[in-house]
Protein backbone atom coordinates (compact mmCIF):
# COMPACT_ATOMS: atom_id res chain seq x y z
CA UNK A 1 0.00 0.00 0.00
CA UNK A 2 0.94 3.46 -0.79
CA UNK A 3 -0.40 6.04 0.98
CA UNK A 4 -0.64 9.64 -0.62
CA UNK A 5 -2.04 12.26 1.63
CA UNK A 6 -2.07 15.76 2.25
CA UNK A 7 1.70 16.61 0.80
CA UNK A 8 1.44 20.15 2.13
CA UNK A 9 -0.18 20.47 5.35
CA UNK A 10 -2.91 22.12 4.21
CA UNK A 11 -4.20 22.85 0.84
CA UNK A 12 -3.15 20.08 -1.45
CA UNK A 13 -0.65 20.81 -3.66
CA UNK A 14 -0.91 21.50 -7.80
CA UNK A 15 -0.43 17.69 -9.21
CA UNK A 16 3.23 17.91 -10.69
CA UNK A 17 4.54 20.49 -8.37
CA UNK A 18 7.54 20.47 -6.40
CA UNK A 19 6.12 19.10 -3.24
CA UNK A 20 4.75 15.97 -4.97
CA UNK A 21 8.14 15.56 -6.32
CA UNK A 22 9.98 15.73 -3.25
CA UNK A 23 8.02 13.32 -1.47
CA UNK A 24 7.98 11.18 -4.40
CA UNK A 25 11.84 10.92 -3.96
CA UNK A 26 11.02 10.04 -0.43
CA UNK A 27 9.17 7.25 -1.17
CA UNK A 28 11.73 6.03 -3.70
CA UNK A 29 14.25 6.08 -1.25
CA UNK A 30 12.50 4.06 1.00
CA UNK A 31 11.25 1.60 -1.55
CA UNK A 32 15.29 1.10 -2.56
CA UNK A 33 16.22 0.82 0.61
CA UNK A 34 13.42 -1.80 1.59
CA UNK A 35 14.67 -5.58 2.32
CA UNK A 36 13.86 -7.82 -1.08
CA UNK A 37 11.10 -9.79 -0.70
CA UNK A 38 8.68 -12.32 -3.20
CA UNK A 39 7.25 -10.51 -6.36
CA UNK A 40 3.85 -8.75 -5.36
CA UNK A 41 0.42 -9.89 -5.96
CA UNK A 42 -1.15 -6.31 -5.43
CA UNK A 43 -0.22 -3.27 -5.23
CA UNK A 44 -2.45 -0.24 -4.06
CA UNK A 45 -2.45 3.19 -4.22
CA UNK A 46 -4.14 4.95 -1.85
CA UNK A 47 -4.50 6.55 1.55
CA UNK A 48 -4.79 9.75 0.63
CA UNK A 49 -4.98 11.47 -2.71
CA UNK A 50 -3.04 9.69 -5.59
CA UNK A 51 -3.94 11.48 -8.41
CA UNK A 52 -1.99 14.40 -6.78
CA UNK A 53 0.40 12.57 -8.83
CA UNK A 54 1.43 12.55 -12.40
CA UNK A 55 0.82 9.49 -14.79
CA UNK A 56 4.93 9.18 -14.92
CA UNK A 57 5.73 9.54 -11.51
CA UNK A 58 3.49 6.71 -10.58
CA UNK A 59 4.86 5.16 -13.26
CA UNK A 60 8.12 5.38 -11.93
CA UNK A 61 6.67 3.94 -8.32
CA UNK A 62 6.10 0.93 -10.25
CA UNK A 63 8.94 0.73 -11.46
CA UNK A 64 10.93 0.88 -8.40
CA UNK A 65 8.33 -1.80 -6.43
CA UNK A 66 8.98 -3.98 -9.44
CA UNK A 67 12.66 -3.60 -9.19
CA UNK A 68 13.18 -4.26 -5.33
CA UNK A 69 10.36 -6.79 -5.34
CA UNK A 70 9.01 -7.93 -8.89
CA UNK A 71 5.57 -8.10 -9.66
CA UNK A 72 3.61 -11.51 -10.18
CA UNK A 73 1.89 -11.87 -13.02
CA UNK A 74 -1.53 -10.52 -13.35
CA UNK A 75 -0.90 -8.74 -10.42
CA UNK A 76 -3.86 -6.26 -9.32
CA UNK A 77 -2.77 -2.67 -9.37
CA UNK A 78 -5.38 -0.30 -7.76
CA UNK A 79 -5.71 3.47 -7.67
CA UNK A 80 -7.76 5.47 -5.47
CA UNK A 81 -9.26 8.46 -7.31
CA UNK A 82 -12.14 11.40 -6.39
CA UNK A 83 -14.11 12.15 -8.99
CA UNK A 84 -13.20 15.74 -9.13
CA UNK A 85 -9.82 14.70 -9.39
CA UNK A 86 -9.16 13.73 -12.90
CA UNK A 87 -10.38 13.42 -16.33
CA UNK A 88 -10.42 10.97 -19.29
CA UNK A 89 -7.23 11.91 -20.77
CA UNK A 90 -5.40 11.38 -16.86
CA UNK A 91 -7.13 7.96 -16.61
CA UNK A 92 -5.64 6.85 -19.70
CA UNK A 93 -2.05 7.99 -18.65
CA UNK A 94 -2.77 5.85 -15.29
CA UNK A 95 -4.15 3.26 -17.15
CA UNK A 96 -1.16 3.33 -19.11
CA UNK A 97 1.56 3.52 -16.29
CA UNK A 98 0.18 0.20 -15.41
CA UNK A 99 -3.11 0.71 -13.50
CA UNK A 100 -6.20 -2.02 -13.98
CA UNK A 101 -7.99 -1.39 -10.99
CA UNK A 102 -9.30 1.81 -9.90
CA UNK A 103 -11.86 2.47 -6.73
CA UNK A 104 -13.54 5.90 -6.93
CA UNK A 105 -14.42 7.43 -4.09
CA UNK A 106 -17.86 8.53 -5.24
CA UNK A 107 -19.79 8.23 -1.67
CA UNK A 108 -22.83 9.70 -2.52
CA UNK A 109 -25.61 10.36 -5.67
CA UNK A 110 -26.59 13.50 -3.65
CA UNK A 111 -25.23 16.95 -3.83
CA UNK A 112 -26.67 18.72 -0.54
CA UNK A 113 -24.90 15.23 1.00
CA UNK A 114 -22.00 15.80 -1.06
CA UNK A 115 -21.58 19.17 0.22
CA UNK A 116 -22.37 18.60 3.43
CA UNK A 117 -19.30 15.85 3.54
CA UNK A 118 -16.73 18.66 2.42
CA UNK A 119 -16.52 16.67 -1.36
CA UNK A 120 -15.04 18.66 -4.60
CA UNK A 121 -17.55 16.79 -6.45
CA UNK A 122 -20.99 16.54 -7.38
CA UNK A 123 -23.38 14.26 -8.57
CA UNK A 124 -22.97 15.10 -12.32
CA UNK A 125 -18.81 14.23 -11.81
CA UNK A 126 -19.63 11.10 -10.03
CA UNK A 127 -22.02 10.05 -13.02
CA UNK A 128 -19.17 11.09 -16.00
CA UNK A 129 -16.38 9.81 -14.37
CA UNK A 130 -17.93 5.99 -13.28
CA UNK A 131 -19.19 6.36 -17.78
CA UNK A 132 -14.98 6.64 -17.82
CA UNK A 133 -14.42 4.05 -16.02
CA UNK A 134 -17.09 1.81 -17.93
CA UNK A 135 -15.94 2.46 -20.70
CA UNK A 136 -12.22 1.90 -20.25
CA UNK A 137 -13.50 -1.55 -18.56
CA UNK A 138 -15.72 -2.51 -21.87
CA UNK A 139 -12.52 -2.07 -24.12
CA UNK A 140 -10.14 -4.28 -21.81
CA UNK A 141 -7.64 -1.07 -20.27
CA UNK A 142 -9.46 -1.43 -16.78
CA UNK A 143 -9.56 -5.21 -15.38
CA UNK A 144 -12.18 -3.99 -12.82
CA UNK A 145 -13.38 -1.00 -10.52
CA UNK A 146 -14.92 -0.10 -7.56
CA UNK A 147 -17.71 2.60 -6.07
CA UNK A 148 -17.33 3.55 -2.74
CA UNK A 149 -20.95 5.03 -0.83
CA UNK A 150 -21.44 6.03 2.81
CA UNK A 151 -24.69 4.67 4.82
CA UNK A 152 -25.61 6.02 7.94
CA UNK A 153 -25.25 9.61 7.09
CA UNK A 154 -27.03 12.49 9.07
CA UNK A 155 -30.42 12.59 8.04
CA UNK A 156 -30.70 9.22 6.22
CA UNK A 157 -33.76 7.26 5.61
CA UNK A 158 -34.09 3.43 4.36
CA UNK A 159 -36.06 5.67 0.82
CA UNK A 160 -33.36 7.75 0.22
CA UNK A 161 -30.65 4.92 1.01
CA UNK A 162 -32.29 2.53 -1.46
CA UNK A 163 -32.18 5.31 -4.16
CA UNK A 164 -28.71 5.70 -3.98
CA UNK A 165 -28.12 2.04 -4.07
CA UNK A 166 -30.04 1.55 -6.94
CA UNK A 167 -28.60 4.69 -9.20
CA UNK A 168 -25.02 3.06 -8.12
CA UNK A 169 -26.15 -0.37 -9.26
CA UNK A 170 -27.73 1.25 -12.34
CA UNK A 171 -23.86 1.96 -13.03
CA UNK A 172 -22.80 -1.58 -13.02
CA UNK A 173 -19.63 -1.05 -11.23
CA UNK A 174 -18.20 -4.73 -10.83
CA UNK A 175 -17.61 -4.10 -6.94
CA UNK A 176 -19.33 -1.70 -4.57
CA UNK A 177 -17.79 -0.87 -1.10
CA UNK A 178 -20.51 0.52 1.46
CA UNK A 179 -19.05 2.20 4.45
CA UNK A 180 -20.86 3.66 7.39
CA UNK A 181 -19.88 7.35 8.56
CA UNK A 182 -17.07 7.63 11.01
CA UNK A 183 -16.66 10.64 12.72
CA UNK A 184 -12.90 11.02 12.68
CA UNK A 185 -11.54 13.72 15.42
CA UNK A 186 -11.38 17.44 14.26
CA UNK A 187 -13.86 16.79 11.35
CA UNK A 188 -16.78 19.66 10.87
CA UNK A 189 -19.18 16.22 11.62
CA UNK A 190 -17.31 15.21 15.13
CA UNK A 191 -17.29 19.32 16.41
CA UNK A 192 -21.07 19.01 15.50
CA UNK A 193 -21.85 15.54 16.87
CA UNK A 194 -20.14 16.64 19.84
CA UNK A 195 -22.35 19.86 20.51
CA UNK A 196 -25.73 17.70 19.73
CA UNK A 197 -26.37 19.30 16.07
CA UNK A 198 -25.55 15.69 14.48
CA UNK A 199 -28.05 13.57 14.37
CA UNK A 200 -26.83 10.14 13.12
CA UNK A 201 -29.14 6.88 12.70
CA UNK A 202 -29.64 5.16 15.73
CA UNK A 203 -28.77 1.21 15.68
CA UNK A 204 -31.64 -0.88 14.64
CA UNK A 205 -32.07 1.89 11.49
CA UNK A 206 -28.10 1.30 10.97
CA UNK A 207 -29.10 -2.77 10.67
CA UNK A 208 -31.96 -1.79 8.39
CA UNK A 209 -29.79 -0.16 6.35
CA UNK A 210 -27.37 -2.64 5.94
CA UNK A 211 -29.74 -5.06 5.62
CA UNK A 212 -31.40 -3.03 2.52
CA UNK A 213 -27.81 -2.51 1.39
CA UNK A 214 -27.45 -6.54 1.18
CA UNK A 215 -31.18 -7.13 -0.21
CA UNK A 216 -30.58 -4.74 -3.08
CA UNK A 217 -27.11 -5.86 -4.16
CA UNK A 218 -27.96 -9.57 -3.76
CA UNK A 219 -30.53 -9.25 -6.01
CA UNK A 220 -28.18 -7.62 -8.39
CA UNK A 221 -25.70 -10.20 -8.21
CA UNK A 222 -23.02 -8.88 -5.69
CA UNK A 223 -21.48 -11.47 -3.64
CA UNK A 224 -21.30 -10.16 0.16
CA UNK A 225 -17.39 -11.29 0.94
CA UNK A 226 -16.53 -8.90 3.59
CA UNK A 227 -19.14 -6.85 5.85
CA UNK A 228 -18.34 -3.63 3.68
CA UNK A 229 -17.69 -5.25 0.20
CA UNK A 230 -19.82 -6.69 -2.60
CA UNK A 231 -18.57 -8.16 -5.42
CA UNK A 232 -19.64 -9.53 -8.93
CA UNK A 233 -18.51 -13.28 -9.49
CA UNK A 234 -14.40 -12.62 -9.97
CA UNK A 235 -13.92 -9.12 -9.31
CA UNK A 236 -13.62 -9.42 -5.06
CA UNK A 237 -10.31 -6.73 -4.13
CA UNK A 238 -7.12 -9.15 -4.37
CA UNK A 239 -5.81 -6.21 -1.94
CA UNK A 240 -8.93 -6.46 0.68
CA UNK A 241 -8.94 -10.50 0.97
CA UNK A 242 -5.09 -9.82 1.11
CA UNK A 243 -5.55 -8.00 4.48
CA UNK A 244 -8.65 -9.49 5.89
CA UNK A 245 -7.23 -12.89 5.11
CA UNK A 246 -4.75 -11.32 8.13
CA UNK A 247 -1.25 -11.86 5.64
CA UNK A 248 1.34 -9.62 6.14
CA UNK A 249 2.07 -6.40 3.85
CA UNK A 250 4.08 -4.03 3.26
CA UNK A 251 3.04 -0.21 3.39
CA UNK A 252 5.53 2.79 1.76
CA UNK A 253 5.10 6.26 2.64
CA UNK A 254 3.43 8.85 5.19
CA UNK A 255 0.96 7.30 7.61
CA UNK A 256 1.81 3.64 6.29
CA UNK A 257 1.66 0.48 8.26
CA UNK A 258 3.72 -1.88 7.40
CA UNK A 259 3.40 -5.52 8.80
CA UNK A 260 5.67 -8.16 6.00
CA UNK A 261 6.78 -10.35 9.08
CA UNK A 262 4.46 -9.98 11.92
CA UNK A 263 5.99 -7.28 13.60
CA UNK A 264 3.75 -3.84 12.75
CA UNK A 265 5.44 -0.49 11.57
CA UNK A 266 3.85 2.52 11.35
CA UNK A 267 5.44 5.54 9.36
CA UNK A 268 5.40 9.23 10.57
CA UNK A 269 2.66 10.94 9.78
CA UNK A 270 4.44 14.46 8.46
CA UNK A 271 6.77 14.65 5.40
CA UNK A 272 9.53 16.24 7.85
CA UNK A 273 8.66 13.31 10.40
CA UNK A 274 9.15 10.88 7.25
CA UNK A 275 12.31 12.31 6.32
CA UNK A 276 13.88 11.90 9.57
CA UNK A 277 13.02 8.86 9.96
CA UNK A 278 14.25 7.68 6.65
CA UNK A 279 17.73 9.17 7.79
CA UNK A 280 18.15 7.14 11.27
CA UNK A 281 20.22 4.30 10.51
CA UNK A 282 17.81 0.90 10.64
CA UNK A 283 14.97 2.65 8.50
CA UNK A 284 13.55 1.40 7.02
CA UNK A 285 14.60 -2.53 8.97
CA UNK A 286 17.40 -4.01 6.73
CA UNK A 287 16.35 -7.70 7.15
CA UNK A 288 13.22 -9.34 7.25
CA UNK A 289 13.76 -11.37 10.67
CA UNK A 290 11.25 -14.03 11.39
CA UNK A 291 8.70 -14.95 9.40
CA UNK A 292 5.41 -15.01 11.01
CA UNK A 293 1.84 -13.94 10.35
CA UNK A 294 1.00 -10.47 10.00
CA UNK A 295 -1.52 -9.72 12.57
CA UNK A 296 -1.64 -9.85 16.30
CA UNK A 297 -3.86 -12.89 16.96
CA UNK A 298 -6.88 -10.89 18.53
CA UNK A 299 -6.95 -8.63 15.44
CA UNK A 300 -6.87 -11.64 13.26
CA UNK A 301 -9.90 -12.84 14.91
CA UNK A 302 -11.67 -9.60 14.64
CA UNK A 303 -10.74 -9.34 11.18
CA UNK A 304 -11.44 -12.79 10.43
CA UNK A 305 -15.41 -12.58 11.50
CA UNK A 306 -15.85 -9.84 8.70
CA UNK A 307 -15.11 -12.35 5.89
CA UNK A 308 -17.79 -13.91 4.55
CA UNK A 309 -15.98 -17.42 5.69
CA UNK A 310 -15.20 -16.43 8.93
CA UNK A 311 -12.45 -17.95 10.79
CA UNK A 312 -11.17 -21.70 12.12
CA UNK A 313 -11.51 -20.68 15.72
CA UNK A 314 -9.68 -23.79 16.96
CA UNK A 315 -6.69 -23.03 15.06
CA UNK A 316 -6.69 -19.68 16.21
CA UNK A 317 -6.98 -20.27 19.58
CA UNK A 318 -4.35 -23.15 19.24
CA UNK A 319 -1.94 -20.47 17.81
CA UNK A 320 -2.80 -18.54 20.65
CA UNK A 321 -1.69 -21.27 23.51
CA UNK A 322 -5.11 -22.03 24.21
CA UNK A 323 -6.83 -25.74 24.40
CA UNK A 324 -10.39 -26.71 23.37
CA UNK A 325 -11.22 -25.74 27.14
CA UNK A 326 -10.99 -22.37 25.52
CA UNK A 327 -13.35 -23.24 22.99
CA UNK A 328 -16.12 -24.27 25.22
CA UNK A 329 -15.70 -21.26 27.21
CA UNK A 330 -16.45 -19.10 24.17
CA UNK A 331 -19.26 -21.00 23.09
CA UNK A 332 -20.57 -20.41 26.09
CA UNK A 333 -19.46 -16.49 26.29
CA UNK A 334 -21.37 -16.13 22.90
CA UNK A 335 -24.24 -18.59 23.65
CA UNK A 336 -26.77 -15.92 23.26
CA UNK A 337 -25.71 -14.49 19.93
CA UNK A 338 -25.32 -18.46 19.13
CA UNK A 339 -29.08 -19.20 19.87
CA UNK A 340 -30.48 -16.24 18.13
CA UNK A 341 -28.34 -17.13 14.63
CA UNK A 342 -26.28 -14.42 14.45
CA UNK A 343 -22.95 -16.11 14.99
CA UNK A 344 -23.02 -19.45 13.56
CA UNK A 345 -20.25 -22.56 13.86
CA UNK A 346 -20.17 -24.78 10.81
CA UNK A 347 -17.36 -27.72 11.79
CA UNK A 348 -14.26 -25.77 13.02
CA UNK A 349 -15.54 -22.19 10.86
CA UNK A 350 -16.98 -19.74 13.11
CA UNK A 351 -18.74 -16.91 10.65
CA UNK A 352 -21.51 -14.39 11.08
CA UNK A 353 -24.87 -14.88 9.24
CA UNK A 354 -25.41 -12.96 6.59
CA UNK A 355 -26.64 -10.31 7.04
CA UNK A 356 -28.30 -10.11 10.40
CA UNK A 357 -25.33 -11.06 11.92
CA UNK A 358 -22.51 -8.68 10.04
CA UNK A 359 -25.23 -6.14 10.59
CA UNK A 360 -25.22 -6.53 14.43
CA UNK A 361 -21.22 -7.18 13.81
CA UNK A 362 -19.48 -4.87 16.14
CA UNK A 363 -21.77 -6.21 19.60
CA UNK A 364 -20.24 -9.78 18.71
CA UNK A 365 -17.08 -8.51 17.86
CA UNK A 366 -16.74 -6.46 21.35
CA UNK A 367 -18.09 -9.35 23.51
CA UNK A 368 -15.30 -11.30 21.71
CA UNK A 369 -12.56 -8.88 22.05
CA UNK A 370 -13.30 -8.58 25.81
CA UNK A 371 -13.37 -12.19 26.33
CA UNK A 372 -10.22 -12.59 24.31
CA UNK A 373 -8.23 -10.14 26.44
CA UNK A 374 -9.27 -11.75 29.77
CA UNK A 375 -7.53 -14.72 28.79
CA UNK A 376 -4.32 -13.21 28.30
Amino acid sequence: MVPLGDLAGGEAPAPGSASIAAYLSLLLQEIAASPPGPPLATVYFGGGTPSLLTPPQLESLLAALSCRFGLAPGAEISLELDPASFDQDRLAGYLQAGVNRVSLGGQSFDDAVLAGLGRRHRGADLLEAAGWLAQALGGGALSSWSLDLIQGLPGQDLGHWRRQLRQAIALAPPHLSVYDLTLEPGTVFAQRHDRGQLQLPDADLGADLMELTWAELSAAGYGHYEISNYALPGHASRHNRVYWSGAGWWGFGMGATAAPWGERLARPRTREAYADWLAQPGSPPASAGEACPGMPLDERLLVGLRRREGVSMPALLAQAGLGPAALVALHSHLESWIGEGLLRIEGPRWRLSDPAGLALSNGVLRELLAWWQEQE
